[in-house]
């Protein structure tokens, strides 16, 4: 597997969609995933889970390979559709998105 996220610099990409009543947000390359009420709750939630797994990564110097999961075929699904702005049955995606690892280092 060849890694593209380091400890200091890479991307995460996230989504956020709703499934019934709740709304979820995945960050793909990490294997997180919150669930809320609205999508800005779970946008607030999933932002605090990314900067603490990058941190403790970074403080424990972890192995590269945390940042660089194995992406859920169905998360990935989403992602592929949000960003074509098609819609899944079912799901509602409110957003798809990119962070810079570097942007959340401590």
């Amino acid at each position: 597997m060849a890694f593209k996220n380091t400890l200091h610099s890479g991307r995460v990409r996230n989504v956020i969609f709703r499934e019934k009543d709740s709304f979820y947000g995945a960050a793909l390359e990490f294997n997180i995933v919150e669930q809320g009420d609205s999508p800005q709750e779970v946008m607030l939630l999933l932002d605090d889970a990314i900067k603490g797994y990058v941190e403790s990564a970074q403080k424990n110097k972890l192995s590269i390979s945390v940042l660089n999961q194995e992406v859920d075929p169905a998360y990935e699904a989403l992602w592929d559709a949000g960003q074509k702005g098609l819609k899944k049955k079912n799901q509602h995606i409110y957003s798809t998105s990119s962070q810079s690892i570097t942007a959340l280092s401590a």
